[in-house]
Order: structure tokens, then C-alpha cells, then sequence
């Protein structure tokens, strides 16, 4: 279930792998929560550099209000899971009114082990 107080806060902070240098990477980012995942959308889609990073290696560290969790990123497919990706679309259009990029999907190891 999605946790409400989620929904007002701007950014996550999301730490990869750089896949050349090896040495974590973390950006601020806007995200929405659906189903107890938090999805990203990448404005360049795969040129992106952090999505080049989950591409190579899935685990991520999340960190958003106070939780701080270890994870897994991976790409969504719009044409494999279009419930999914409209209603992620929805989400970040209600919330930032901006959709358009590829979605990325960040799963908390906590969440996978429930």
C-alpha cells in the first residue's frame, strides 16, 4: 500500500554503481510510490547515466524521508506492462505534471523479503 506521506515529498535519493568507475553514484530525483515500489522516469531514457548503472548492476541504495533500504532497479517495459506504466504515468503527471521518459522501477530488498 502506498504510504501517503511519500506523496508530498519531492525527491528520492537514488545511489548506483557506476559501471565503468565502479564507485557509488547519487542523484536526487522525483519519484512516485505505487504498490510499495518507487518509480522513477528517466528524461533521456537509456543515455541516462544512472540508468546505464542499473542496466549493468540492479542494486541500488533508495533513501527517501527516513528510510534508507537497499534495492533493485530495472526498466519497465510499456508495451510488456501498460497497466504498470500508465498508472505510473498518472502518478507522476498528478504529481509533477511531467511523464514522458523511461520508468524505472526501484524494489527495496525489505519489500522483496515480505
Amino acid at each position: 500500500m502506498d504510504n501517503p506521506d511519500y506523496g508530498t515529498l519531492p525527491y528520492l535519493y537514488l545511489t548506483t554503481t557506476g559501471w565503468k568507475s565502479g564507485r557509488p553514484h547519487e542523484i536526487e530525483i522525483w519519484f512516485v510510490e505505487h504498490e510499495g515500489n518507487f518509480y522513477l522516469v528517466a528524461e533521456k531514457g537509456e543515455r541516462s547515466h544512472w540508468v546505464q548503472n542499473i542496466q549493468r548492476n540492479a542494486a541500488v541504495r533508495i533513501r527517501v524521508a527516513d528510510r534508507h533500504e537497499d534495492g533493485r532497479g530495472r526498466t519497465v517495459d510499456p508495451a510488456a506492462e501498460p497497466d504498470l506504466a500508465r498508472a505510473i504515468r498518472h502518478k507522476m503527471d498528478v504529481k509533477y505534471q511531467w511523464s514522458n521518459g523511461l520508468i524505472v522501477e526501484l524494489v527495496s530488498d525489505q519489500h522483496t523479503a515480505s
